[in-house]
This record gives C-alpha cells, structure tokens and sequence, in this order.
C-alpha cells in the first residue's frame, strides 16, 4: 500500500494471505522505484540485493530489534507509526481483517469501498482542520 502525505492511500495491490511476505515482495514491488518502507517481515538479505539490482532500495528494520546494529532512524519510525495507524483505522473502522466475499469481484470491489471511505475521511478531516487520520473528532463536529 502506498500513502500520499498525509496519509491518503494512493495505491493498494491484495496479496494471497497464505504466502511469506517475502515471497510476494518481488511481485508486489515490480515496476518500484526508489525507496520502500517495510517492516520486520521483509527483513531478508537475499531479497535486498535482488531489488537493489532493480532500481529499489528496501529499508527495512532488523529482524530482531534487541540485535540491530545502529538505532532504527526516528523519522522512518514515524512513517511506520503514520502507516500503522492507517492499517488499524482500515482493521478496526473497516473490518479489514475479514473476507467474506466468494469471489475476486466482490473483494475488489469491499477494498474500493474502503479505500473510497477512508479517503473521504481524511478529505473531510482536511476540512474542519483536523488532524487528518483523528477521524472519531469527526463526530464531535
């Protein structure tokens, strides 16, 4: 998932759930240029050198963060906490984690209904100068 500043999701691809996250990576990134934020999951030397090959750079923690060498830098902790809270927004207020479409179709079209609201809710956040992802201040306005 890729988020725009400030914390619109501007682009999604669904992966299947019963593959390692860094199985999938090299699919999900391809055509990916620059830098990726990723989390603990994604930490694989193997898979870093194969992207770095392609034009990406993968910054992504240590596997355990009792060994990592150098301190995890503050700013990318604070894009993991901004990509966090967008995950648990679409989790709890979306109910994400459940999948109870049949077919391909019906998924696709629950996720746009998601991605459709919490755009919305950050778009009208914006308005009455809320933080953009404080969307149980909405209620109070």
């Amino acid at each position: 998932m890729r988020l725009a500043w400030p914390g619109v999701i501007v682009d999604c691809v669904l992966a299947p759930a019963n593959i390692h996250d860094t199985e999938g990576a090299q699919e999900l990134l391809e055509g990916v240029y620059g830098f990726a934020l990723a989390d603990r999951n994604y930490w694989k030397p193997e898979l870093f050198e194969c992207l770095l090959t392609k034009g990406l750079q993968l910054l992504a923690p240590y596997k355990s963060a009792k060994r990592q060498k150098q301190p995890w830098p503050r700013f990318l902790t604070h894009m993991r906490y901004r990509i966090e809270t967008v995950f648990g927004q679409l989790v709890e207020r979306f109910n994400a984690k459940r999948v109870w479409a049949r077919d391909l179709w019906h998924l696709t079209s629950r996720w746009m209904r998601m991605l459709l609201s919490h755009t919305l809710a950050v778009f009208f956040c914006a308005q009455h100068n809320l933080p953009y992802l404080s969307f149980a201040k909405l209620v109070t306005h």
